[in-house]
């Protein structure tokens, strides 16, 4: 007896391709390299309709987050940022509110 073949579900395959995390991780990456990578998904999580992200550029000498609040501050995808409550990663994380 052959087993019948399930229909395969190419609506929730499709979804769990273009999901995107609530965080973005920056650490340890040069600062050209991360701001690429921050732009693209910025484009993907307000494709999404994501209302807020979590950037993770760590504390170190202050050099990525530095650069990485700059970046905010100017991109046309972000309404306004801040930094994270002490218990959501404090000093080393950022969250992004998206337009």
């Amino acid at each position: 007896m052959k087993k019948r073949k399930q229909p395969r579900n190419d609506q929730s395959r499709l979804l769990s391709q273009l999901s995107v995390p609530t965080e973005v991780h920056l650490r340890r990456m040069k600062v050209r390299d991360a701001l690429q990578k921050l732009d693209r998904y910025l484009n993907d999580a307000t494709v999404m309709g994501m209302p807020w992200v979590r950037v993770i550029h760590g504390k170190g000498t202050g050099i990525l987050k530095g650069a990485v609040i700059e970046f905010l501050s100017d991109h046309p995808l972000v309404e306004r940022h801040y930094p994270a409550a002490p218990s959501e990663g404090n000093g080393g994380v950022t969250i992004a509110k998206l337009k």
